[in-house]
């Protein structure tokens, strides 16, 4: 992994070759440096695991750090604006790739014999919970996927532990109805 600057492209307040102090980070260069090589590698692996392509989740992760170095001076928890630009960009990631799926499969619809089906394979589970409300899919993509404790995803989020508990009870409840609903 190379300078926030090489991973971001050279652009933005990180200028060529890094930050350097300079741009709309001003002093705050070497903490937004750091930052960058503490969260990126973890961010980008959650980013990954969730959306299935190195190049996504990279590609997800830098517009992550570039959305946040836009805001820099007036976001109180870096680290969770960070996974909260991330987990909007995945979302908007899933809706393009289902709208992809979809005119393909308008496009090909009775090119090919019906194939097998096997329901229990046919789950696509990033539909599932791309269809979860946001305060509940919110913090089930950080607990489950990106491997946060409660207490973590509630500092994340801004909310209480308990809400948080609460939330992830009703999203596993409304995912286990969904995968209910399917099989039936």
């Amino acid at each position: 992994m190379g300078t926030a600057g090489e991973v971001l492209g050279g652009h933005g307040a990180f200028g060529h070759g890094g930050l350097g102090g300079h741009g709309a980070l001003g002093g705050d260069a070497d903490a937004a440096e750091e930052l960058f090589k503490g969260v990126y590698p973890k961010l980008a692996g959650w980013v990954r695991r969730l959306v299935d392509d190195d190049d996504t989740a990279h590609e997800i992760a830098s517009e992550a750090f570039v959305r946040l170095l836009a805001r820099w001076t007036r976001v109180e928890s870096p680290q969770s604006y960070l996974y909260m630009i991330a987990t909007n960009l995945i979302r908007d990631h899933w809706r393009k790739t289902e709208r992809e799926r979809r005119a393909i499969r308008s496009v090909t619809a009775g090119a090919t014999a019906e194939p097998a089906t096997y329901p229990v394979q046919d789950v696509d589970v990033r539909n599932l919970i791309a269809s979860l409300p946001p305060r509940l899919r919110d913090p089930f993509l950080l607990h489950y996927y990106g491997g946060f404790g409660i207490r973590e995803v509630a500092a994340l989020l801004h909310k209480p532990e308990g809400t948080i508990k609460a939330d992830l009870f009703a999203a596993r409840a409304k995912l286990k109805t969904a995968l209910g609903d399917r099989d039936a």
